[in-house]
C-alpha cells in the first residue's frame, strides 16, 4: 500500500508539469526501481524495460524491491497513467543510467507532427526592405550605361509576363463537348441563292465583338431563328482569316448551316429545314460574358507582349552585330594607324629633299 501511495504522489507531481529531471532522479534513487538500468517510453500507454542489470545495488528491504519490480513488469499500464500526455507525444524518451549519472535523449517524432514545419513569418519591415531591394536592383539595370544590360532586363521581364499570361489563359480553356451525330441537310444551288438573297435583304443580325464566340452569341442566334430562317453574324473587330474560324465554331455550337461568308466579315447562317429550338439555347461548353471579356484582355496583352519581345530580340541582335563590328575595327585600327604614320613620314621626307635643291640646278 505504501508503494502505490508513493506512485500516486509521483503521478500528481508529474501531471503538474514538474521538470523531467526530477522524475529521472526519483527513478534513480527510489527503492522500488533497483534493478532497471534503462527505461524507454515509446508511447503514452506502453513502455519497455531494456537490458535489466545483473548486479542490483544493496537495498534495505529486498522483498519490497522484488514486489515493486514484479508489479512494474506485469502491470505496465499503470506507468502510462502516471505520465501526462504532453510529455508522451509521438516522440520517444529514453533514460539510461550509467553508474551514478542519468542520461536521457529524445528520438525523432513519427507521424503527422514530424512532417509539419512552421514557416517563419516575415515582419512588415522585412517585407518592405525586400521589395525596396528588388526595386533598387531593377532601377540599377534600367539606368545602366550599357545598352545590352538594359535590353536584356526588359527582355527577361517581358518573357516572365508572357509566361504569366499563358498560365492565366489556361483557366479559360473550356473542354469541347462530344459532337452529336446528326444528318446534314443537303441544299441545292437554287435554295442557297434564295437564302443568300433573303439573308442580305433582312436586317436581323448578331454582333461578334471583341469577346469572340461565347454563349450569348449562340443564344441570340436561336432567338432570331424563332421568326427568321436566316441570320447575319457581323464579326468586328476581326483579324484576317479569323472569320472562317468563327463560322466553324458557330456552326458547331448552333447546328446551323453556313450559306455565305462576305468580304466585310459577315456570315449568313441558315437554321435548317428541320430546325427544333433546343431547351438550353446557350451551350454548356462556352464562356460567360464576363469571362469572355477577361479572356480577351489577356489575349490582347499576350499579343502586345509577344510583339514587344520580338522587337527587343531584334534590337539585341542588332546591338550584338554592332558590337562585333566595333571590336573588329578596334583590333585592326593599330595596324592602319601605323601604316598611315609611315606614309606621312615618307611624304614629309620627300618634300624636304626636294626643297633643299637649288632652284637653278
Amino acid at each position: 500500500m505504501a508503494t502505490f501511495a508513493s506512485i500516486r504522489q509521483i503521478s500528481r507531481q508529474f501531471v503538474k508539469r514538474e521538470p523531467l529531471l526530477k522524475f529521472c532522479c526519483f527513478v534513480q534513487n527510489e527503492s522500488f526501481f533497483p534493478s532497471l538500468d534503462c527505461i524507454t517510453f515509446a508511447s503514452q500507454r506502453s513502455y519497455s524495460a531494456v537490458s535489466p542489470s545483473l548486479h542490483a545495488p544493496c537495498v534495505t528491504s529486498p522483498d519490497l524491491s522484488l514486489l515493486a519490480k514484479q508489479n512494474v513488469l506485469q502491470h505496465h499500464n499503470i506507468l502510462g497513467k502516471w505520465l501526462h500526455a504532453r510529455y508522451l507525444s509521438n516522440a520517444s524518451i529514453e533514460l539510461k543510467t550509467d553508474e551514478d549519472v542519468i542520461r536521457f535523449s529524445f528520438n525523432k517524432s513519427v507521424g503527422r507532427l514530424a512532417s509539419t514545419t512552421r514557416k517563419r513569418k516575415m515582419s512588415k519591415k522585412a517585407k518592405v526592405n525586400e521589395l525596396r531591394f528588388y526595386r533598387l536592383k531593377a532601377k540599377k539595370k534600367m539606368n545602366s550605361p550599357n545598352p545590352e544590360v538594359r535590353i536584356r532586363y526588359k527582355l527577361e521581364k517581358a518573357k516572365r509576363k508572357e509566361a504569366w499570361l499563358i498560365e492565366k489563359l489556361r483557366k479559360y480553356e473550356v473542354p469541347k463537348a462530344p459532337a452529336e451525330a446528326y444528318d446534314p441537310e443537303i441544299l441545292t444551288e437554287e435554295e442557297k441563292h434564295y437564302l443568300k438573297r433573303t439573308g442580305e435583304k433582312k436586317k436581323n443580325y448578331v454582333q461578334v465583338g471583341r469577346r469572340g464566340v461565347f454563349g450569348g452569341v449562340v443564344l441570340n442566334m436561336h432567338l432570331h431563328w424563332k421568326k427568321h430562317e436566316t441570320v447575319k453574324v457581323i464579326c468586328k473587330p476581326c483579324k484576317p482569316g479569323q472569320v472562317h474560324e468563327y463560322a466553324e465554331e458557330l456552326a458547331r455550337l448552333s447546328k446551323g448551316i453556313v450559306i455565305d461568308i462576305k468580304p466585310n466579315n459577315t456570315i449568313i447562317f441558315y437554321r435548317g429545314k428541320n430546325y427544333v429550338q433546343p431547351n438550353i439555347m446557350s451551350p454548356a461548353d462556352t464562356l460567360s460574358k464576363n469571362k469572355a471579356l477577361e479572356k480577351y484582355k489577356y489575349e490582347q496583352s499576350l499579343d502586345h507582349t509577344s510583339e514587344y519581345i520580338e522587337k527587343l530580340e531584334k534590337e539585341l541582335e542588332e546591338f550584338l552585330k554592332h558590337k562585333a563590328r566595333y571590336h573588329k575595327a578596334k583590333e585592326s585600327e593599330p595596324q592602319d594607324f601605323a601604316a598611315s604614320i609611315l606614309q606621312h613620314q615618307l611624304q614629309n621626307n620627300c618634300y624636304i629633299s626636294v626643297s633643299k635643291k637649288h632652284p637653278y640646278e
